[in-house]
């Protein structure tokens, strides 16, 4: 889950990063008064969960509440890369002397941490790796040492943060990897990190990831922090249902019990849908491995409430759970949506294979409802999935 900027920098003021103080708003007037109640300069931000706001014109600095309240009515409704500004951050205007850049981070290629470091903040992180590789330290993390006082004056020095500053540095960069171990993130960025003209340190913006793997050791931060409004509805919903569910551009439902089994179905329906008219798929569902009847209703509810779906393809290989369970799940599935008031009204493709999958078969057969077809093959399955989604 990303946070946006508010909310990191506030997840960093409670592990004791140096930040400034805040306030977010959602209209010009509440801009002005939070300007007034933070007392001289301002910085006006557009609260959206990607880079470059700055140079969208999202960033405005604000010397009176009046200069606060103008930019935030320009700021409130902007389109950055496609999200709606919804939210700006009125935050106190700090003298910058310079600007360094640091973060930590899962590195996945090496089953690791990283933190990356460098004396060349201010600029986009990808620029910088580009343009001055040498100019930008990455300094392995050991996850079962951490890092203390010693790893992190050696990141510092690393990064060619001022000897100046290395003390506050150091405290900062500790108190950064709190922040990224005791939140159970997969990044925490600041960028930039600065130093006044006075010599304070200063987090003057912050970017932080939270696994949501973890998210039930940490359910009070995340229910607090999460933010549905960017996020499909349908995707709510499903998450709401406890079900795995992604919405893609396509027109063939997929539900599929496992991960690996859907990720090879909508490669095989993709491919399949060549043939009519560039079909594709329009979601990644997996029920898991217990397919019951209540599972398989609210998936196909969450697959069906997609206005774009023409057809669904059910495609499921009977391991520990048999097939005759799953067929026995997608009839009376059926029936439960019948009795919602949502009966099917689109072809549903079944394929079973696997442990009992005669059996299931049969099932479907006795049951006989006229929109659900059987096909041996997955991919015959996805063919005629494919073909009804084109017609």
């Amino acid at each position: 889950m990303d946070l946006f900027e508010w909310q990191a920098k506030e997840l960093f003021g409670k592990y004791g990063v140096p930040v400034t103080r805040q306030v977010v708003v959602s209209t010009p007037a509440e801009a002005r008064a939070a300007a007034e109640q933070l007392g001289g300069p301002v910085m006006v931000k557009a609260q959206v969960k990607v880079g470059g706001r700055g140079k969208a014109g999202g960033v405005k600095f604000a010397p009176t509440p009046d200069d606060a309240e103008k930019h935030a009515q320009a700021i409130l409704g902007m389109q950055i890369k496609g999200l709606t500004v919804n939210t700006v951050l009125i935050s106190e205007a700090a003298d910058i002397g310079e600007e360094y850049y640091f973060s930590f981070l899962l590195d996945r290629a090496n089953r690791s941490y990283l933190a990356m470091c460098s004396a060349e903040g201010g600029m986009e992180i990808e620029q910088l790796a580009v343009e001055k590789p040498e100019a930008l330290a990455r300094v392995p993390i050991d996850p079962v040492a951490g890092v203390d006082e010693a790893k992190a004056l050696e990141i510092a020095e690393k990064g060619a943060l001022p000897e100046a500053i290395r003390s506050q540095a150091v405290d900062v960069i500790v108190k950064l990897w709190d922040v990224f171990t005791g939140e159970e993130a997969t990044l925490v960025e600041v960028n930039p990190l600065v130093q006044t003209p006075d010599g304070v340190v200063l987090a003057l913006d912050g970017k932080v990831t939270l696994d949501d793997n973890a998210d039930f050791r940490h359910t009070e931060v995340h229910d607090a922090y999460r933010d549905n409004s960017a996020t499909d509805p349908i995707e709510v919903e499903a998450k709401a249902k406890g079900l795995n569910y992604v919405k893609l551009d396509g027109a063939v439902g997929i539900i599929g019990n496992g991960a690996g089994l859907v990720m090879s179905t909508l490669d095989v329906v993709a491919y399949a849908g060549e043939r009519f008219g560039g079909v594709r798929p329009a979601n990644f569902l997996d029920i898991g491995g217990g397919a019951s009847a209540e599972v398989m209703a609210n998936g196909l509810e969450i697959v069906l409430s997609d206005p774009a779906v023409r057809s669904v393809f059910v495609n499921v290989f009977g391991g520990i759970t048999e097939c005759d369970a799953v067929a026995n799940g997608i009839v009376s599935a059926l029936q439960l949506l019948e009795s919602r008031g949502d009966p099917l009204s689109r072809p549903l493709v079944v394929r079973l294979d696997g442990n009992n999958a005669e059996e299931g078969r049969r099932i479907l057969t006795e049951a006989g409802h006229p929109l659900v077809q059987q096909v041996d093959t997955m991919d015959g399955a996805a063919q005629r999935a494919a073909e009804l989604a084109g017609a």
